[in-house]
């Protein structure tokens, strides 16, 4: 099965994603991560993205696109896969369905994690990141035994630049002005199921689990 997890940032796709992946055996995908694993070792892929970052530049479509069909060659990726916010443009979701149609397979399904912006506004805001080994809390649903410290390291948590309230607004704004024509594009092939995300991680794992034993309609 190939199941693509979207939502905004703080919708908590990914922890499902990882979840449903280790779950089920299958590969998971997320991309920002594979780009920065790619730049770090140094691979053609990776140098050439790399070079349009080192410029100010977004990596292009068929760099992100030449980089999945890489990691689909993994064999992970016989027993299924799960996209982790990807594709993030139309373009990029066209190009997916040719990819996995030149290796005879196509999406299973999309999970649109839908969230209140109220609600992301206030995960993210909250959240708190170790300075040391990158562990994460969050100041109420997931605090440190001492304030301020790593459980983990002891390491210093710090508050992302990112996480800022007014920060996350436009990250929420550009994401759904990005994500507008994907989410249509998705919904016409029968494909898209909306996740009510604002919940506890069980109650959003139970509805994900529902959703990815359903089959779906082809286009």
């Amino acid at each position: 099965m190939r199941f693509i997890f979207l939502g905004p940032p703080g919708a908590g796709k990914g922890t499902q994603a990882k979840q449903e992946a280790e779950t089920l055996g299958a590969l998971y995908i997320a991309t920002g991560d594979e780009l920065r694993k790619a730049m770090a070792a140094g691979t053609p892929l990776g140098a050439e993205a790399k070079s349009y970052i080192a410029a100010g530049k977004l990596v292009p479509d068929d760099v992100m696109i030449g980089l999945v069909r890489e990691l689909l060659r993994q064999p992970a990726g016989a027993k299924g896969v799960i996209f982790d916010g990807f594709p993030r443009t139309l373009p990029q979701a066209e190009a997916l369905d040719r990819v996995l149609a030149e290796q005879g397979g196509a999406v299973d399904g999309v999970l649109y994690f839908d969230v209140p912006a109220a609600a992301v506004i206030e995960r993210l805001g909250g959240r708190r990141v170790c300075r040391g080994c990158g562990a994460t809390y969050h100041v109420q649903h997931n605090p440190p035994r001492t304030a301020g410290k790593c459980d983990q390291c002891g390491g210093e948590l710090y508050q992302r630049d990112d996480d800022q309230p007014e920060t996350v607004r436009e990250r929420l704004r550009v994401y759904e002005a990005q994500t507008a024509s994907l989410l249509d594009y998705y919904q016409a092939k029968g494909f898209l199921v909306r996740i009510h995300a604002d919940r506890t991680i069980e109650q959003v794992r139970e509805e994900v689990r529902a959703a990815m034993a359903k089959p779906v309609r082809r286009a």
